[in-house]
């Protein structure tokens, strides 16, 4: 299969890439490196997908990422998502496979579990820009996933436990926090596996593990041999777990706690790197 990745140059595009690479498909890399910026409409004619990870947001912010700029967040976002949705069906593209958020579920009362096929209900700029974009690909005469995915882990240089580790390997204090996550590499092979079939659905939920940076450090104090104290466990009472049942159904199985383990030597190997 050819393959348009937009975003190839962040986390969550740069694990996408290799995933599809790895599983022998031919991808056409769209970042700043290969000089796309969203907005544009690239001529997409020869390629079979689209996998729309690319996003412009305040380093490190998603919720909240407009900043004071909620303008120019929505027309990066919104209007230049839709641009390159309709130049993809302009150049016959036949699936778009969109990488959407949890965000969207953001509105929901406490208590309404979060399921495959529960309508989005954005409380913030970030979970709407998301929902709006995928009701646009819904409305499209293509085959169209969005992919609500939780929180993104896994190797890289810019991976998102780097400034944790190294503040709880300095020995300054850490905060309880829990929250829900999943490999990228889990992640790109959901999207792979959306893109094969016949009838894909609309949209699926992603998420794996229920983690508290308590469990997290005490696995790289096990690795380190750091004798610094762990925060205290944090309260998951209220913590909102995807269920992905439409995943699963599609034999989606993601690498629970024992990839996290096995990807926790690179990650701290990255933070050496500082």
């Amino acid at each position: 299969m050819k393959i348009a990745i937009t975003g190839t140059s962040g986390i969550v595009g740069g694990f996408a890439l290799r995933v599809a690479t790895a599983a022998g498909h031919q991808v056409t890399a769209l970042d700043r490196r290969s000089g796309y910026m969203l907005g544009d409409a690239p001529d997409l004619s020869g390629h079979d997908a689209l996998i729309h990870c690319a996003f412009a947001h305040a380093p490190g912010l998603y919720r909240g990422g407009e900043e004071d700029d909620a303008r120019c967040f929505r027309k990066a976002n919104l209007d230049g998502t839709i641009r390159l949705f309709d130049a993809a069906a302009d150049s016959r593209v036949g699936r778009i496979l969109f990488l959407s958020s949890r965000a969207v579920h953001d509105g929901h009362a406490p208590g309404v579990e979060l399921t495959d096929d529960l309508p989005a209900c954005p409380a913030n700029l970030y979970g709407e820009v998301k929902a709006r974009a995928e009701d646009h690909l819904r409305g499209m005469r293509l085959y169209g996933s969005s992919i609500r995915a939780t929180g993104i882990y896994g190797p890289g240089p810019a991976h998102k436990w780097r400034d944790l580790f190294a503040d709880y390997l300095a020995g300054r204090e850490i905060a309880p926090r829990a929250g829900t996550e999943l490999h990228g590499d889990d992640l790109g092979r959901a999207m792979l596996l959306l893109l094969e079939q016949d009838t894909p659905p609309p949209v699926v939920n992603a998420s794996d593990l229920i983690l508290d940076r308590r469990a997290l450090l005490a696995e790289v104090r096990h690795l380190t041999g750091c004798t610094h104290p762990l925060p205290p466990a944090a309260d998951i009472s209220a913590l909102r777990v995807l269920h992905c049942a439409r995943l699963a159904g599609l034999g989606w199985r993601p690498g629970g706690f024992g990839l996290l383990r096995a990807s926790l030597p690179a990650m701290l190997e990255s933070r050496a790197d500082m």
